[in-house]
């Protein structure tokens, strides 16, 4: 338990600090960032390290400050539907499809580089399904 409350305490440090931001953020549909996505409650996805962060793939901008935000992974599944299975740089990934969350464009820390437009274009039909 103090473990967990350390964790917790160690987020909201960094939480303040990214709220507080006054940077402007570049970004747009496919993209893929380190995202500071913090420490989660149950099964949600969370950031790693000191700045709790993880990549996302950005897969809708509604505006400067908001986006819908897939969590990626290096643990594939492949016999699990909500997990969609795709290649980059020669590697196995995973988009975490059911971690599709809201998200401030203040949570992006930096640019990884851009989704394959084949995947990115199936993801959206993926998600489709999901609802």
């Amino acid at each position: 338990m103090e473990e967990i409350l350390k964790k917790f305490v160690a987020w909201v440090r960094v939480k303040v600090k990214i709220h507080l931001s006054d940077r402007s953020i570049y970004f747009r549909d496919g993209e893929i960032w380190w995202a500071h996505l913090g420490v989660n409650v149950g099964h949600e996805e969370e950031g790693k390290n000191d700045n709790f962060e993880r990549p996302i793939l950005i897969l809708k901008k509604f505006n400067e400050h908001l986006l819908w935000a897939i969590p990626l992974t290096t643990k594939t599944k492949e016999d699990n539907p909500y997990y969609y299975q795709y290649e980059l740089g020669g590697k196995e990934y995973a988009a975490i499809l059911p971690q599709l969350r809201i998200s401030s464009s203040k949570r992006l820390i930096r640019k990884i580089g851009m989704f394959p437009m084949r995947d990115y274009e199936q993801i959206r039909e993926e998600i489709k399904k999901l609802i």
